[in-house]
């Protein structure tokens, strides 16, 4: 007989949120699997660093789905587990666990990261000139805070600016409103937002900013901010907003499951909105935008749709069928964080030597893939699940089976 528990349920008996867990894990992974797209997309050597020789409208696509809600996820669900944190530590701990875990690798990874990058474009560089440097390349970034260039690694500074704001926020309220009118308005809209229909509330900030946007990248949706210290307009909407639903959502648990079940509605929502997008776009990243105001309005307006439909969909799906614990899904949800901060100049390197060789999209981008999420997993598996990389990234260090433990399975088979 099998037993079925609420996600309210599950938190309120101290259970882990499985489903969260391997939902987040999911999200940083496709961003991976998103990095790794770019170099097949068509028109990809005008904007990317390195274009294969030959493009696919089913990667396009690919990227275009997952671009659409894989940030907003992350940070929905961050701003979740963020007050479920806050409220088991104090504030004093959860900002020194913050520092640890966020400020620390932001810090610490960025000058590896960005100088792995910077060989991979020398790389490509002596392959294009012949194994010699051009005498004039094009000019680099100031490092000055508008024009900083965050790499991907733009998520831990944003999380940064998110958690600093809660709390000077949630201090601030403290003092204000002692009566507390403040929360309890929250909480009714937050019971309001959650109904079935209230996604469009969501999603219409978001759509504002979009469609405010000077010269917008249509296709790509939200702007990456990644090039300065002062996120834009649009990105800055999009996350906060998905960050500060998350951290009211941690409030009221029982929200989870009423998210759970209007799941299904939540993805019809979402695959017709994406489809009204594509009408609008088409699939091909390289072409010109729309002019006029009605179709980028009513573009702005069905991809933040999406964006939130698809996010609230995935995070009802992965409570109603995700939820029990599973070895190998907390497995890879702990080893995500560190793949993804790892991944964008093995990617690139990946790319490099897929365009040395003229094969089928479909054999390259398949072998790069798991080539390259093999060498990620092994090396969190070899050099950061036991050691004290380990315990900064996921909170503790994960102890080494001892050769006890490790002969029993295979005395047993």
């Amino acid at each position: 007989m099998t037993t079925t528990i609420s996600a309210t349920a599950s938190v309120a008996m101290g259970e882990r949120m499985h489903g969260l867990d391997a939902l987040r894990g999911f999200a940083l992974l496709a961003g991976v699997t998103l990095h790794l797209t770019m170099s097949w997309l068509p028109g990809a050597q005008y904007w990317w660093f390195v274009g294969d020789s030959e493009s696919s409208l089913v990667l396009s696509g690919l990227f275009y789905w997952v671009h659409q809600f894989r940030m907003l996820t992350f940070f929905l669900i961050a701003g979740f587990f963020g007050r479920m944190l806050l409220e088991r530590l104090g504030v004093q701990a959860f900002a020194k666990d913050r520092f640890k875990r966020i400020v620390v690798p932001l810090v610490t990874a960025w000058p590896m990261v960005f100088t792995g990058i910077i060989l991979v474009i020398v790389w490509i560089a002596l392959i294009k000139f012949g194994g010699t440097l051009p005498k004039e390349s094009p000019p680099g970034p100031k490092f000055t805070p508008d024009d900083f260039p965050l790499t991907h690694l733009w998520f831990l500074y944003v999380l940064t600016l998110c958690y600093s704001a809660m709390l000077m926020l949630r201090a601030t309220i403290s003092i204000i409103d002692p009566r507390r009118w403040l929360e309890h308005r929250a909480d009714s809209a937050m019971r309001l937002l959650t109904r079935p229909g209230a996604v469009v509330l969501l999603a219409a900030p978001l759509a504002i900013a979009l469609a405010s946007l000077p010269k917008w990248a249509m296709w790509f949706g939200i702007p990456t901010p990644d090039q300065s210290l002062y996120p834009n307009l649009a990105a800055a909407t999009a996350f906060g907003s998905a960050f500060v639903f998350g951290w009211l959502l941690q409030r009221q648990r029982d929200l989870l499951d009423r998210i759970a079940q209007n799941s299904s509605a939540n993805l019809t929502i979402a695959i017709a909105a994406t489809a009204t997008c594509i009408a609008i776009v088409g699939i091909n990243p390289w072409q010109e935008g729309a002019t006029d105001a009605w179709s980028i309005g009513c573009y702005a307006a069905s991809y933040a749709l999406a964006g939130w439909t698809w996010t609230l969909a995935l995070i009802g799906l992965a409570l109603r069928h995700l939820s029990g614990y599973n070895a190998t899904r907390r497995y890879i949800a702990d080893a995500s964080y560190w793949v993804y901060i790892v991944h964008l100049p093995l990617v690139m390197a990946l790319q490099v030597a897929c365009s040395l060789v003229n094969w089928p999209w479909w054999i390259e981008f398949p072998l790069a893939l798991s080539a390259g999420m093999a060498l990620m997993f092994g090396s969190y598996q070899l050099c950061v699940r036991h050691t004290f990389i380990g315990a900064m990234l996921n909170g503790k260090r994960v102890p080494r089976p001892s050769a006890k433990a490790m002969q029993t399975p295979i005395a047993a088979a």
